[in-house]
């Protein structure tokens, strides 16, 4: 079986993988499908662990889909005299950018304008160059000398008149010039999907909708998780069933301390607090701002992004303390009203609430210390064993998954006796191997399947060599061919593909993480929801009525989103955001709460 047919996450595979979960023996288990539960599965895989990883909803539906999007060392890092750090997500940067996936990350050009005017604020002006200028020839140093393959352009100087060509809505009073420089993006749940298939095609058992409701223990060892099905009916004798690990990782984030508190009745208390930061992002049409690059920008706490996507900008983020809902935290009328704030700093036209297309909010897990401010907290990562059998891994940051997943393996590897170190750094994830060669001969890709070059593009810069997956697909049935209704920058076949062999098993899934028309579109994808239904529908055999109570569950989702954002404030727009009832049917997170069933030991 090919790489990429062992890779898929079918209905098929799913109704397999829990025979296999209820039934084997597995040498780790991980609970988590984020970024680092998902690189975690994929690090033990490819050493020859048997693996297993369970996530409670959707492959990234917590953190992992609603970052910023980008791959980057860390400029404020350099600032906090914190180099390691920077050395360590720029390596990251580097690898991903040129061996493991650069078919999902590719450069992105920044400016960082330099304000002042007059001659008076000669020297300040002259200060300010020189400092951002120093920084940013220091993040080029790192990422050229230990990134590894830095896979980015250098930085260069720019006067107040070439900033201005090359971001013409940027305020000409107060500017006195820019520089620019270069960082990663991701589409970061794509790239969770295309780790968790990669783990898959190495033989991992890797399931959605599966949610750990409790340990498992001999003794003070942990020897396995109580797991629910939640696409079972309640009342079904499968819908619950024990998942027996020689050691079980759990990479939960913002949910790392349920795990804690499920070691409440043996008096264990993990030394590790998880602090959730709430960060809000504005998408606004690309024809709202005239710019070639992005821009970073100074705030009072912190740094705000305006970042090119596509046909559109990415406007982010705010930093907040959160300790309501954790599995969909809203974005009020006060954290839009921040952000519109800050950027209007800079932009010759105002932005206004008018020119939003959507808007996301997510949680940063960082690791809780003394500091009042989460900005201020570490973004560096932990593990550890608070139990034998049972290993948390916290903290860290989008760009370096990596390392938390292989520095989590290797205390499971130790554990297990097994001495094989991690593979991942030398290991493309799939779609990586062929890409370039794809991209360069994209036209003939294109005459051959009788397609147009900008489809085959968009393609690639999706799915890298999975490409002629789809193109086969297209071939198979030319209707897939056709743009989804009411998202024109996608094509039908994505949806089929996401159902097939993504793993995508709900509406949401496909409108909010396989693509993002959830954010991109004025409508929030309710004018592309039948459509999507109808396709997934083909696959996963739903009738009318279930195709209707998809369609229903994603309305009441996007009303309960847009009323959040009209609240003044965190508690309110909670409140209206859990107006929605969750599609996979069961109650929401709340901080306050303690959302995990403790199992009994077994006897």
């Amino acid at each position: 079986m090919s790489r990429a047919n062992a890779s898929q996450l079918s209905p098929l595979r799913r109704a397999a993988d829990l025979r296999r979960l209820a039934t084997e023996h597995f040498d780790v288990l991980i609970i988590g499908g984020g970024v680092t539960g998902a690189g975690a599965a994929l690090d033990a895989a490819s050493r020859g662990l048997k693996v297993a990883l369970v996530e409670a909803r959707d492959y990234a539906a917590g953190t992992s889909s609603r970052s910023s999007k980008l791959i980057h060392g860390g400029l404020r890092y350099l600032e906090q005299l914190e180099f390691h750090l920077v050395h360590e997500a720029l390596t990251e940067r580097g690898l991903l950018a040129t061996r493991l996936a650069p078919h999902l990350v590719r450069p992105v050009p920044f400016l960082v304008p330099l304000l002042g005017g007059g001659l008076r604020d000669l020297p300040a002006r002259m200060l300010r160059r020189s400092y951002y200028g120093a920084g940013v020839a220091a993040y080029d140093v790192f990422a050229g000398v230990f990134g590894g393959g830095r896979g980015m352009p250098l930085h260069r100087h720019l006067t107040r008149e070439g900033a201005r060509r090359t971001f013409p809505s940027l305020k000409a009073e107060g500017l006195a010039g820019a520089i620019r420089y270069f960082d990663g993006q991701v589409d970061d749940a794509r790239l969770v999907v295309t780790l968790a298939r990669t783990a898959a095609s190495l033989g991992a058992t890797v399931v959605s909708s599966a949610r750990a409701v409790g340990l498992i223990r001999q003794a003070r060892e942990v020897t396995g998780v109580r797991v629910r099905d939640l696409e079972a009916p309640a009342d079904s004798p499968d819908a619950e069933f024990e998942v027996r690990a020689r050691t079980v990782i759990a990479a939960t984030g913002v949910w790392s301390d349920d795990m804690s508190r499920m070691l409440d009745d043996v008096g264990l208390r993990p030394r590790i607090r998880v602090r959730a930061s709430k960060g809000v992002h504005l998408v606004v049409p690309r024809s709202a701002i005239t710019g070639e690059t992005g821009l970073l920008l100074r705030t009072a706490t912190s740094v705000l992004f305006v970042i090119p996507w596509g046909g559109h900008w990415i406007i982010g983020t705010t930093d907040t303390d959160w300790r309501l809902d954790r599995s969909h935290p809203a974005a009020s009328a006060r954290d839009i009203d921040y952000l519109l704030a800050q950027v209007n700093t800079v932009l010759d036209r105002p932005l206004t609430t008018a020119d939003i297309e959507g808007v996301y909010a997510g949680l940063r897990p960082l690791l809780a210390g003394e500091a009042d401010s989460t900005s201020k907290l570490s973004r560096e990562h932990a593990v550890i064993e608070p139990m034998l059998g049972l290993l948390l891994v916290a903290g860290g940051k989008y760009t370096t998954y990596r390392v938390m997943a292989s520095d989590v393996v290797d205390r499971a590897a130790r554990r297990l006796g097994a001495v094989r170190p991690s593979r991942t750094a030398d290991l493309p994830l799939l779609g990586a191997d062929g890409y370039s060669a794809m991209w360069r001969d994209r036209a003939d890709l294109a005459r051959r399947h009788g397609v147009p070059v900008g489809v085959v593009e968009h393609l690639l810069e999706r799915y890298g060599s999975l490409t002629l997956d789809l193109l086969a697909l297209i071939g198979a049935d030319p209707l897939l061919g056709s743009p989804l209704a009411g998202a024109p920058e996608y094509l039908a076949a994505e949806v089929t593909y996401a159902t097939r062999a993504e793993g995508a098993l709900h509406l949401e899934d496909v409108l909010t993480r396989r693509t993002r028309i959830s954010i991109e579109t004025a409508h929030r994808g309710l004018e592309s929801a039948e459509h999507t239904a109808e396709l997934m529908g083909a696959v996963l055999g739903w009738n009318a009525e279930v195709r209707a109570r998809e369609v229903a569950h994603y309305r009441a989702r996007v009303a309960a989103e847009r009323n959040s954002q009209l609240m003044p404030d965190d508690a309110t727009a909670d409140t209206a955001r859990l107006g929605a009832p969750d599609v996979r049917g069961f109650p929401a997170d709340r901080g306050d709460g303690d959302p995990v069933e403790s199992a009994s030991p077994s006897r």
